[in-house]
């Protein structure tokens, strides 16, 4: 009789647990965790993983706890798909992520064919968007709307200048530079070159030389931080004094390490600095107290976490094909990056670009700065 009462037990405590596991919701956080774009995955890992410690502790999603699971792609396309496939074997429901556009779109496939909503802080290419899938969305804006502001802002500012337009191959970098080519173009400005690099190229001399013949004297950068501040750096020791302008793909403190003092002067598009809404004051205070500066994507990515929650909670059911309609349908969200609602795409209703300068803070350290 004691054996069977204990059997009895042990059987209650083993159900129990597997109840308590199975009610996690798991939420897969992917990015270039490692590699040269590590410092962007880190934004989208710590910006989730706070705003699941803060959700659950105030009672979770629908009464269940998030349990974030991290996926590195590297920013390679392939490994973003295994990461996206290893997500489904072990029973994700929503991704944050993937940063880079073209990693973002082949696994949405993946994760739509598979039951899993994609929320990305970052991937603006609209294609993202644009194919119809039940599953995705983002808490930033898109390169045609991006490229929009930085190809008027070169027609304003430097429509007699000889502008170079140079990209790094990728649906983000190009995307993006396409878009501005086209804006740039529509107010009546002609680029005088117009080029791509690879991914990973270090050396810009040839590149460099042509911009010389050209008579270039606006630099258009389409892509990542860390070929942007190399070129910064070479371009100002070949002694070439153009403008280097870009996009949102350079924010990040580590591109001043990277270019050093070539960096001051240069022009970037992203949104207004959530950072300096008095409304999430108190949670930037609390990653600096934990000695982590929350720029850039970091409160896009805690924005996302809250978006899935706040759908999940006017759904009424954590379901991920629930929670997608009530993230189309039953907006706006209240968001460290402010109010968000979404359109039938899956893109935000109000996106916003501003012109940011780097230059030297308060501090003595280069960083940008809104115009």
């Amino acid at each position: 009789m004691k054996k069977s009462l204990l059997s009895a037990v042990a059987m209650t405590a083993v159900l129990a647990f597997s109840g308590s596991a199975w009610a996690d919701i798991l939420i897969g956080v992917a990015g270039p965790i490692t590699g040269p774009n590590a410092a962007f995955g880190a934004q989208l890992q710590k910006g989730a993983e706070q705003a699941a410690a803060d959700i659950n502790a105030a009672g979770g999603i629908n009464g269940e706890k998030i349990k974030i699971v991290i996926g590195d792609d590297v920013s390679d396309p392939t490994q973003g798909v295994s990461v996206a496939n290893k997500f489904v074997a072990d029973g994700v429901k929503f991704v944050v992520g993937h940063f880079n556009s073209g990693v973002s779109i082949p696994a949405s496939e993946v994760y739509a064919e598979n039951g899993i909503m994609e929320i990305t802080p970052a991937s603006t290419n609209p294609k993202y968007t644009e194919r119809g899938l039940w599953n995705t969305f983002r808490t930033c804006g898109r390169d045609d709307q991006q490229g929009k502001v930085a190809g008027d802002y070169i027609a304003a500012h430097f429509k007699d200048g000889k502008v170079a337009i140079i990209h790094d191959k990728t649906p983000y970098g190009q995307g993006l530079a396409d878009e501005t080519k086209k804006a740039a173009n529509a107010a009546g400005v002609t680029e005088v070159m117009y080029e791509g690099i690879n991914i990973g190229d270090k050396d810009f001399a040839a590149l460099i030389a042509k911009m010389k013949e050209a008579g270039v004297t606006v630099v258009y950068y389409g892509g990542l931080h860390t070929e942007a501040g190399l070129m910064m750096r070479q371009l100002a020791d070949q002694g070439l004094k153009a403008t280097f302008m870009s996009g949102d793909g350079i924010v990040s403190n580590e591109l001043a390490s990277i270019a050093g003092d070539a960096v001051n002067g240069t022009l970037m598009t992203f949104a207004p600095d959530p950072r300096k809404n008095p409304a999430s004051a108190d949670l930037v205070k609390k990653f600096r107290d934990g000695g982590f500066e929350p720029e850039a994507y970091t409160l896009y990515s805690y924005a996302a976490v809250q978006v899935i929650a706040g759908a999940a909670a006017k759904a009424g059911n954590n379901d991920p094909q629930k929670v997608a309609e009530a993230t189309k349908a039953q907006g706006p969200f209240a968001t460290a990056i402010g109010e968000l609602s979404f359109d039938a795409k899956g893109d935000i209703t109000r996106p916003d670009y501003v012109m940011y300068t780097w230059k030297k803070g308060d501090d003595g350290k280069y960083t940008y700065i809104e115009n």
